[in-house]
């Protein structure tokens, strides 16, 4: 059905973690990669909206609160049959109306630039890139004399939390439990304290690598390289700062750089205290 025969009624309603398949066939239709796992991991962390048009879920935007003042937008899709039918708007005036008056981020592409900055957003500066490949021969990470790398473990949640909420001003732990429990993590330990970590998970084509949390690009890297090396001749994913200093490095480890996305928020954004900072997020929907 074109655009120009859409009418109402079509459907707005809360999303449900058994409209889980419908937005993975949707997503798939604009060419992203998520699975049906996916689509549960993100719609079990936050809420969201879908509109239908009959039995068919037409377009759909979740979002995720970090505390009572800051939530992320994403997962923003409107079937290619049915754009320019004014479901962008709905969508975002949807979520606008269940988010509460919260300070609001996302990460627009270029299409949907327009859309968020008539709903009130605007860039603040921050650009992400995504880089991805097929991981290539990568000797094992040597950290700076002093530190170690180790596994984490359930019980560093607590620890992993406070250094999240310093690199990003946010308290994120049911995104880090939600991420741990689907994959695993690393601590960087310096004087056996823990100076940063990094996470990686099962995700669309093979694994996504984030958040990853470090004091510099040094130990990000460092951090980013136990990944490289244990998955080696695997489909990694990693979206960082598209001014990173890792940038050239994971093109030279195989990972290439693809889509940039402009960082724009819709009120105040969150003030991260540091001293890590946030190298690379969970996603670009999660932050």
């Amino acid at each position: 059905m074109s655009a120009s025969l859409l009418r109402e009624p079509e459907v707005l309603r809360d999303i449900a973690l058994g409209d889980a398949p419908a937005c993975m066939a949707l997503s798939k239709a604009v060419g992203w990669p998520h699975r049906v796992e996916d689509w549960e991991m993100a719609i079990g962390l936050g809420g969201g909206i879908v509109i239908s048009l009959g039995s068919e879920i037409v377009a759909t935007a979740s979002w995720w609160p970090y505390g009572e003042t800051h939530a992320t937008l994403g997962l923003i899709v409107v079937s290619p049959q049915h754009q320019g039918a004014g479901l962008g708007r709905r969508l975002m005036q949807g979520l606008l109306a269940r988010t509460h008056g919260r300070s609001l981020l996302l990460n627009a592409t270029v299409a949907g630039t327009p859309l968020y900055e008539r709903s009130g957003f605007a860039a603040w500066g921050g650009r992400i890139r995504q880089h991805h490949g097929t991981a290539l021969g990568v000797a094992a990470p040597l950290p700076a004399e002093g530190a170690v790398l180790r596994s984490a473990q359930a019980c560093d949640l607590p620890l992993l939390e406070r250094l999240d909420e310093a690199a990003t001003g946010l308290p994120r732990g049911a995104l880090l439990r939600a991420v741990m429990e689907r994959g695993e993590g690393v601590v960087l330990e310096r004087s056996g304290k823990a100076a940063g970590f990094s996470m990686l998970r099962r995700f669309g084509r093979g694994f996504v690598i984030g958040p990853v949390v470090a004091a510099d690009d040094a130990d990000a890297r460092v951090l980013v390289a136990h990944w490289l090396q244990a998955r080696q001749g695997e489909f990694l994913r990693i979206d960082l700062p598209a001014d990173s200093a890792l940038s050239d490095w994971l093109v030279s480890c195989g990972l290439k750089a693809v889509d940039c996305v402009t960082s724009m928020v819709r009120g105040t954004l969150p003030l991260a205290r540091g001293p890590v900072q946030l190298h690379a997020p969970a996603s670009q929907a999660f932050g």
